[in-house]
């Protein structure tokens, strides 16, 4: 709902409408609507990190590493794409601090520690963790994003394979690594 009509068109009664339950059902299990907006983003959000983690150790090494997270991304992104979106709108309301406190520091830790063991092993170049973030996934996310829009610019069909995801990190790991 908040996905099609935005923040200001989800209404609890409305949910409850959608959803053939009474309100009262609802404020059973949240205490009002706002706590339904942050319980619901927090789920999505938790179980989005969990899927980019699977099978990743911060000890990897750098490419190995990488290659693990834009594997686990696009396919947790490609199955649940309503939840990308859902995701993407709340990133921008004033709700998406009090759920980004709870679950992003222990995968910053994780990632802050893949950096920079990457970093003393001499496989990534230092550079501030904005910057790293920025190159290492705004590729990844591009792809997707035409990926699930199904066509690029000039409206040209796209679909992500293996083939395309490989070309775009290794050009990634080119440009992040030392020369």
């Amino acid at each position: 709902m908040i996905v099609h009509e935005g923040l200001d068109g989800f209404g609890v009664n409305k949910l409850a409408r959608a959803a053939g339950v009474s309100p009262a059902t609802l404020y059973i299990y949240f205490k009002d609507r706002e706590d339904l907006i942050i319980q619901v983003t927090l789920r999505v959000t938790q179980t989005m990190l969990e899927e980019s983690l699977r099978d990743f150790d911060p000890d990897m090494h750098f490419e190995e590493g990488l290659r693990k997270q834009w594997h686990n991304r696009a396919s947790h992104f490609t199955r649940n794409p309503l939840d990308v979106e859902f995701i993407e709108k709340m990133r921008y309301s004033h709700l998406y601090n009090k759920v980004s406190v709870q679950v992003y520091a222990s995968f910053k830790d994780v990632m802050g520690k893949f950096v920079r063991n990457a970093i003393e092993r001499k496989e990534l170049i230092e550079l501030p963790f904005e910057v790293y973030w920025s190159v290492a996934f705004a590729p990844l996310y591009q792809l997707i994003k035409f990926h699930t829009q199904e066509k690029t610019f000039g409206h040209q069909p796209f679909k992500l394979t293996d083939e395309s995801m490989e070309l775009a990190l290794q050009l990634v790991l080119k440009a992040l690594k030392p020369a």
